[in-house]
């Protein structure tokens, strides 16, 4: 009998519904399961998971009935939160978070919010435009703000005549964390001696702690600010305090550090706010109190204890990365970091540091296992994570001085065929005597370079396998000795077909410095397998290669390409415009809105830095040479994978490059990291770039906002660059490195 029950019961499953296609993809996005992932589980293509996702098609069995069992184990897991009531006054920084990326405000002064006053919770809405900076205005009774509204640019703020509190027993708006109603973050300054915590979306909060331990415990217990994990095994964002010089003051916090801390990057272990940390029973990092901060106690269970400040007057928000952003008003700096923190995530120090963990919080190394039979869940690997223990590289990959090469003689220079070399392009040539009749020289700039070259590539997850005489493998990651010196760019296979090229007027691809390799080298997979691309055979001495793999980095693409093009939308530029409305859109486009842009330059940072930061060399710590740095005992420090994002955002650009050469019989004459410059008869662009009717080469150079796609980077003439190689003696001087502003330094304005 229980034969036919279990019949019936299957008969039940396979005709019962399964969750709508937009809860499909929610499920398997709360897990931070990947298309892929779930299409190996299930034994099927990458497209039938995207087509369920999309309503375009449904399963069938036998799929169906394993599909609809994970989809209801991940319910059980993440049940749809219901909606909660919603609050016609008031806007919380969590909804502001969890909102779509909103249209561009304009560069008009903002509504004015007002404070509460009497509650150290007090919420404000934002009421009428502010009176110039030389009256402080008096705030009106709250109105419902938009949720697109930016906050206040000036520092004073009138206590409101009909203050508001806080309702019992308050949750968060409809779609909000009520754990995280005000937001992320909190910038805090001091007004009329009152500590202020200005919030993301113009909220104010009054700040009743007399010392930094009480600040602590007052924003975990009562602030009510943080952020959502990103995915669903991870981590909730820690909140984060950024103190102004004032605050600074109030707490007993040294405005600017000396020179001595400077250097060491922290307060010393005897300064007074740290003792009094410590006998309050609060804890810092290995890193101490500096720039960036962590304060905490031991975690409770699943609830964390933890507090993270920046400081900007020390230098917490890099210049180079984040402009003027630590000399803005309070409100001004809330709305910029809380933009990021939204669309980006909480930064936890500098870009660098971030951008590295964002890859950790959206494939944590960690999950929970299904419950045992007590009904207890465990911590498991997390597949498709980096896993919780370092691994070591291959030798080939190891940096000079790191601890696999300490038997090496002392000024030892390794060759091509001993290190990996996957490097961004520095290459340039003389201009030919037909590029010297044109006027012009026009640099274009991929953006967002790195960022694609991370898109869809599969990477090593563990430990390298070495392997000798291997058979090359595109799809296999890992670092491969083979000699390329036999490709020659004269004949190259495009698609399909064989075409020839001047070779004298391209860089090599296997190389930064754009030179034919002249025998056996270390290569990263996308750099070997350009090659069998372009028609030549490859056969490998020796590999490691990465059996276990995966596409480690889509979702960190994904979410830093979001944030870029929402956050250039905000300025103007939109995915949707031709390209001549593009490059007129993207004229002074910094200056539509410079708390935006600076966003945009810190997303563009924490790109580079990130992928940087996968290869993290000793910094003092006095290290000597052959022995281990801190960054190695980090699962984040993979050289490999930061070798094959390089190779892969070289291939691309050289694809692009043969590509307009065999179509239009021009060659670029200089290639910085992700600028290309050409020659050409007009200053735009569209002078040398071959589009037909609005519609580019395909597989060529696409002026676009969209990561991949290029932007004019800067024109000078040809007489102007020829008059700076003559100059400087150097007719192969990068004229790349200077076209943006035709000024002669011996900086990398990069993106």
């Amino acid at each position: 009998m229980s034969e036919l029950f279990d019949a019936i019961d299957a008969l039940i499953a396979s005709r019962a519904p399964l969750p709508s296609p937009e809860e499909r993809k929610r499920l398997r996005k709360a897990h931070g399961l990947t298309v892929d992932e779930v299409a190996k589980a299930l034994q099927v293509r990458r497209a039938t998971v995207s087509g369920w996702e999309s309503g375009k098609t449904e399963p069938r069995p036998p799929e169906r009935d394993a599909y609809a069992r994970l989809l209801g184990k991940l319910a059980e897991l993440y049940p749809a939160e219901p909606p909660g009531p919603s609050e016609a006054s008031e806007t919380s920084g969590a909804e502001a978070a969890a909102a779509p990326p909103a249209p561009a405000p304009q560069a008009s002064p903002g509504p004015q919010p007002e404070r509460g006053a009497g509650s150290s919770a007090a919420r404000t809405a934002r009421s009428r435009p502010p009176a110039p900076a030389s009256t402080p205005t008096e705030v009106r009774p709250a109105q419902a703000p938009s949720p697109t509204a930016e906050s206040v640019p000036g520092r004073t703020v009138r206590q409101s005549s009909t203050p508001r509190r806080p309702a019992a027993g308050r949750t968060a708006p409809a779609g909000g964390d009520p754990r995280f109603e005000n937001g992320p973050l909190a910038v805090l300054d001091v007004d009329e001696g009152q500590v202020l915590a200005y919030c993301a979306g113009g909220l104010i909060l009054d700040v009743p702690a007399k010392t930094l331990p009480a600040l602590v415990d007052w924003t975990l217990k009562e602030a009510r600010l943080g952020q959502p994990r990103l995915s669903g095994p991870g981590k909730d964002a820690d909140p984060l305090l950024v103190l102004s010089e004032a605050v600074c003051r109030r707490y007993g916090l040294p405005t600017h550090l000396t020179d001595e801390e400077r250097l060491a990057g922290r307060l010393p272990e005897s300064h007074k706010v740290v003792k009094q940390l410590a006998r309050t029973g609060w804890k810092l990092t290995r890193r101490g109190f500096g720039p960036w901060a962590r304060i905490y106690r031991p975690a409770q269970g699943s609830t964390r204890n933890c507090v993270q400040v920046c400081i900007p007057s020390w230098n917490a928000l890099d210049t180079r990365h984040w402009a003027d952003a630590a000399q803005l008003p309070p409100a001004d700096l809330a709305r910029l970091l809380g933009t990021y923190a939204a669309r980006v995530m909480t930064p936890r120090g500098s870009t660098a540091v971030t951008g590295l963990e964002l890859m950790t919080a959206l494939h944590p190394p960690t999950r929970a296992s299904e419950p045992d039979e007590t009904g207890k869940r465990h911590s498991e690997p997390n597949p498709g994570s980096l896993g919780q223990n370092p691994v070591d590289c291959a030798p080939c990959e190891a940096p000079d001085g790191h601890p696999l090469l300490a038997d090496l003689p002392r000024f030892h220079r390794r060759t091509p065929a001993e290190v990996l070399r996957e490097e961004a392009y520095d290459w340039a040539r003389p201009l030919t005597d037909e590029e010297c009749t044109l006027r012009y020289l026009v640099g274009i700039d991929v953006n967002m370079a790195f960022a694609a070259g991370a898109n869809g590539l599969v990477v090593g997850l563990g430990a390298p396998t070495h392997v000798k005489r291997p058979e090359f493998d595109p799809k296999l990651p890992g670092s491969w000795l083979v000699d390329l010196s036999h490709v020659d760019l004269s004949r190259v296979k495009l698609g399909k077909e064989w075409v020839n090229l001047d070779a004298d007027l391209l860089p090599s691809p296997f190389s930064p410095t754009g030179e034919r390799p002249e025998g056996p080298a270390w290569y990263a997979t996308p750099t070997v397998a350009y090659a069998a691309e372009l028609g030549y055979d490859v056969r490998p001495v020796e590999a490691y290669v990465r059996y276990d793999n995966g596409r480690y980095l889509d979702a960190w693409y994904n979410r830093l390409r979001d944030a870029y093009v929402a956050t250039m939308g905000d300025l103007g530029v939109a995915a949707t415009a031709r390209p001549e409305e593009f490059l007129a859109s993207m004229e002074g486009y910094q200056d539509r809105d410079p708390g935006m842009a600076i966003v945009v330059s810190a997303i563009k940072a924490t790109v580079k830095g990130g992928i940087g930061k996968l290869r993290e060399r000793p910094r003092g710590e006095g290290w000597k040479p052959g022995q281990p740095w801190r960054a190695l005992s980090r699962p984040t420090w993979r050289p490999d994978i930061r070798a094959a994002i390089i190779s892969r955002t070289r291939i691309n650009m050289h694809r692009k490059i043969l590509k307009h050469a065999s179509f239009t019989g021009r060659y670029p004459v200089a290639i910085l990291s992700d600028c290309a410059v050409y020659a050409a008869e007009g200053p735009s662009p569209l002078d040398f770039l071959p589009y037909r009717e609005g519609k580019p080469l395909p597989g060529g150079w696409r002026l676009g906002v969209s990561p991949g796609m290029v932007k004019h980077e800067g024109t000078q003439t040809v007489l102007w660059g020829e008059g700076v190689r003559e100059r400087f003696d150097a007719p192969e001087l990068n004229l790349a490195r200077y076209i943006k502003t035709g000024e002669v330094t011996n900086e990398d304005d990069g993106e």
